[in-house]
């Protein structure tokens, strides 16, 4: 489980071919000697399991599945990634509850400046439409995130200055692809509304636990 707090912008330093997908090596600042071999580090929001590591660096193997699913199958050498190390018991909860489980891609349509800040609009897939709700939570490229706007072609983030400087998203430009999860209280909610019937969230429901639609 992750928070969607960036600890560390890595870069990529070599992707290995294997029989079942990729070896990825990620060079880090993060303290490799807190990490052990099989703990899981979210890259670009995508949880991976360490399989190795050595001076100022470490590798994770990435299945053929994962790079259909998400950007990294189009990672390079020398490219940047997000970095965040599973969250501990004690560790604070900044940003959202966060699984590095990519639900798919979205493009960059458009950004444009506000102030200091930047919007970003993101399309993506009505699949993963369907989980974004005004001023939710949006995992991009495993950077927690506000939802700002929706829109009929995808949706808007603002993202201020330190989180551009702190991430990779500050280098991005439109038509880049990021990776996407979306919040999984919302899921839970989306999944209960399709059973309906008896523990689904009904009108009736609603009124019985003190909600109407009068002012």
């Amino acid at each position: 489980m992750f928070t969607g707090i960036v600890e560390d912008i890595g870069t990529v330093e070599s992707l290995s071919p294997m029989r079942a997908g990729t070896a990825l090596t990620v060079a880090t600042h993060l303290p490799l000697s807190s990490i052990a071999v099989g703990d899981s580090i979210a890259v670009s929001g995508v949880c991976l399991t360490v399989t190795a590591k050595g001076a100022g660096a470490f590798t994770a193997d990435v299945s053929k599945e994962t790079l259909s699913r998400t950007t990294l199958e189009g990672f390079r050498s020398g490219g940047r990634v997000n970095l965040e190390r599973s969250l501990s018991l004690s560790g604070r909860l900044g940003g959202h509850i966060v699984y590095g489980h990519v639900d798919g891609t979205g493009g960059i349509r458009e950004i444009r400046p506000l102030g200091e800040a930047r919007i970003f609009h993101i399309r993506t897939d009505p699949s993963i439409m369907k989980f974004v709700v005004y001023k939710g939570a949006m995992a991009v490229d495993g950077v927690s995130l506000t939802v700002s706007a929706v829109r009929h072609d995808g949706f808007e983030l603002a993202l201020i200055p330190i989180t551009l400087e702190r991430t990779t998203l500050g280098a991005m430009r439109p038509g880049d692809r990021v990776n996407l999860e979306a919040d999984i209280v919302g899921k839970y909610v989306f999944k209960r509304m399709e059973w309906g019937g008896e523990g689904g969230v009904t009108l009736d429901f609603l009124k019985k636990h003190g909600f109407s639609r009068e002012g």
